[in-house]
């Protein structure tokens, strides 16, 4: 199955680390970062898991659940939780999906035959509450995950959703952000962008991050 942006993220039922869940009775009313690994007790997914951990102050402040997921068993992925926890100094607080039969690996299209045909890619999809998929990203088996950009598209997604805007490349919480093409009458624009905006062009009109 492949997934695009838009569609509704598939749901499953499928064991893990902390014992068997539903993904839309466990996700409820929260954006998800839902990432697969190749498997389990590997250098590269065991940084990533650690980052990951590390980062939940970050992911609650944006009502972001992370789940992760590597086709091994939920007993190994338990075990390997410790080493995580010990090498990286952090508390893995997110469930591991344990998905020995590959069933979510196939919903959600993260076996890649060219790089390997019995384990996942480095798979991520962001997840809103509506349950669509707002993000996709592949990464080869061997390069690690940039979760600082992660959370940047958060910040953006959930901005682009509560205000009429764009975000410009590079674009971080708090720069400036784009209005669109297609809000034009210039009342209209008075009233959802009080505090102004530049244009280089007519088409690229820049204006103060409005919830700042």
């Amino acid at each position: 199955m492949t997934l695009r942006l838009g569609d509704f993220a598939p749901d499953f039922d499928q064991d893990s680390s902390i014992g068997p869940i539903n993904f839309y009775d466990w996700s409820r009313d929260s954006w998800v970062v839902l990432f697969s690994h190749p498997a389990d007790f590997t250098p590269v997914c065991t940084t990533e898991l650690g980052l990951t951990a590390k980062l939940k102050p970050e992911f609650d402040k944006r009502n972001v659940k992370a789940l992760a997921l590597s086709v091994d068993a939920a007993e190994s992925h338990k075990n390997w939780i410790k080493d995580i926890e010990a090498t990286q100094r952090t508390v893995v607080g997110f469930p591991i999906i344990a998905d020995a039969d590959k069933h979510v690996s196939e919903l959600y299209d993260m076996i890649h035959p060219e790089q390997s045909s019995t384990v996942t890619v480095r798979s991520v999809f962001v997840i809103d509450p509506q349950r669509k998929v707002r993000l996709i990203l592949t990464y080869p088996l061997s390069t690690g995950r940039n979760f600082d950009e992660i959370l940047r598209v958060i910040d953006a997604l959930q901005l682009t959703d509560s205000h009429t805007v764009a975000t410009p490349g590079n674009w971080k919480d708090g720069d400036d952000v784009i209005i669109p093409l297609s809000v034009q009458d210039p009342e209209l624009i008075k009233q959802k962008y009080p505090k102004g905006y530049t244009a280089e062009r007519p088409y690229l009109r820049l204006t103060p991050q409005p919830n700042k």
